[in-house]
């Protein structure tokens, strides 16, 4: 697929982008420039941390074998991890939106190993303690970038379940762990809005409280 580098994703209003960030987890096996990937990347790299010490590296896995190796532990894991849920959703009364959600969850699980891109973040301990408080902020910056460009991403931190592992296969010290892994590919399908609760019903004043709290903003 050929797409203009310098162009692409540039056009996306900011809340349009914001507001259609959805978790995409079907992919397609399709393979996606490098440079694109670096271009999302670098929109990672303009998040805000603590002292601007920008402690986060990513590390594209593109490798056929490589994604192989992963998938294999993912899916092993995952498949354990989301067994109550699947006997859960037998029940008829079981939410639907729930049930698309898990069996997106559980594609993307069996087909890890063709996604074109498995895209970990990790970054530099400050005093012995994981900087997650700035790696996020730029994984967020990495998933709108995702959007803008019209490339389909989630986030996962299963991995972290042998981080250990993964994280000397990819060659990080200890002194640097990953903190979460993004598959990236083309999306099978489009973008479009989530559900979600109107703000009303979680923005409060002064103070957490009920519907006075809510709407007066003065207890």
């Amino acid at each position: 697929m050929s797409v203009d580098i310098e162009t692409i994703g540039e056009e996306v209003p900011l809340l349009e982008g914001l507001r259609t960030a959805c978790a995409i987890r079907r992919l397609r096996p399709d393979p996606v420039p490098r440079e694109l990937i670096r271009k999302v990347c670098e929109a990672g790299t303009f998040a805000p941390s603590g002292g601007n010490r920008q402690p986060w590296f990513f590390i594209a896995v593109t490798d056929t074998e490589r994604r192989k190796w992963l998938a294999e532990r993912y899916r092993r894991i995952f498949l354990e991890y989301i067994a109550p849920a699947r006997a859960a959703a037998e029940k008829p009364d079981y939410p639907e939106a729930k049930r698309k959600n898990m069996l997106a969850a559980i594609h993307l699980a069996e087909n890890m190993q063709a996604v074109p891109v498995h895209l970990y973040v990790a970054g530099w301990k400050r005093r012995g303690a994981d900087q997650t408080q700035a790696l996020f902020p730029a994984i967020q910056n990495v998933l709108l970038a995702c959007r803008a460009v019209g490339l389909g991403a989630s986030l996962t931190t299963l991995h972290t379940a042998f981080r250990r592992e993964v994280d000397a296969w990819l060659g990080l010290p200890p002194e640097c762990p990953s903190c979460a892994l993004l598959p990236v590919g083309w999306p099978v399908g489009s973008h479009f809005r989530p559900p979600r609760r109107p703000v009303d019903e979680c923005l409060f004043w002064e103070r957490y409280g009920g519907s006075d709290a809510q709407s007066s903003g003065s207890r």
